[in-house]
């Protein structure tokens, strides 16, 4: 696919739209952006509700590409996980097929698959067990549900309308890991502009869903399908793990909180208000 020239940046104003503001423009982008809340540094920036579906239809007219970064992106109640990461997301696929746009790339999570356990054993993991991009979806929140769905979206505006999507199962993208299970699904925002970058310009995608890290030694799922983009991860999240582990210890098997991919979210989950 030839690289798009303009990519609508939804949650342009969060920590992930941030450091992707900052970096995937160096891979010739120009990026719109928009959020919910001013995006600082981004005069022309566009404030609206994924609800607002005539600014976001008038946002997406003319663009190449959209990077579908636009979310709650922590466990809330189902009535506001729907309203911006369910309907925020339907709504954006029907701007994109009423404007005639062909590819997104969306931010799925791990936590799509948050109760699926971890590989046993000691890292790094023998390749043929590690998790499958194919592995039964199993939320272990209403945000993971919600990123199920938008999977399950971007699979029908494929077969309906030939839109094109990358999900992209993120892990946790920070500057640097804070937690020792971190330290198996990091990945770096350079390796997170790279996998974008594969995404966006990737041919005959069809509707894929890969998993986003970096290449950590003590990488829990396969990034087969990431790497068929053309993702070529190259950092590791190891040169912080010495430090982690002095002041979390190594992760036990026996922690009900370390079983699943899902950590803490399998075991504690909020209740919340309706």
């Amino acid at each position: 696919m030839t690289a798009p020239r303009t990519v609508l940046l939804t949650g342009a104003a969060g920590g992930l739209g941030t450091l992707m503001r900052e970096l995937l423009p160096a891979y010739g982008y120009e990026l719109r952006c928009l959020d919910v809340r001013p995006v600082e540094g981004e005069p022309d920036a566009v404030v609206a509700d994924l609800s607002d579906r005539r600014a976001l239809r008038e946002a997406v007219r003319g663009v190449d590409a959209i990077l579908h970064l636009a979310a709650i992106s922590l466990e809330a109640s189902f009535e506001k996980i729907l309203r911006a990461n369910i309907e925020g997301t339907y709504h954006l696929y029907e701007a994109a097929r009423e404007e005639g746009v062909k590819r997104v790339v969306f931010a799925s999570s791990n936590h799509a698959v948050g109760f699926t356990p971890r590989p046993p054993g000691e890292p790094p993991i023998a390749p043929g067990a590690l998790i499958p991009v194919d592995t039964p979806r199993r939320p272990d929140t209403y945000y993971g549900l919600s990123k199920c769905f938008g999977e399950d979206l971007a699979q029908l505006y494929w077969d309906q309308h030939g839109i094109e999507t990358v999900s992209v199962r993120i892990g946790s993208c920070f500057r640097r890991p804070s937690t020792v299970r971190m330290l198996s699904v990091w990945m770096s925002p350079e390796d997170g502009a790279r996998l974008f970058h594969a995404a966006l310009t990737a041919g005959d995608v069809g509707h894929t869903v890969v998993y986003g890290s970096s290449a950590n030694t003590r990488i829990w799922w396969d990034l087969g399908s990431a790497r068929a983009l053309g993702y070529e991860p190259r950092d590791d999240s190891e040169r912080f793990a010495a430090e982690l582990i002095a002041e979390q210890g190594e992760l036990d098997e026996g922690n009900p909180d370390h079983r699943c991919l899902g950590g803490h979210f399998v075991t504690r989950p909020p209740i919340w208000p309706h």
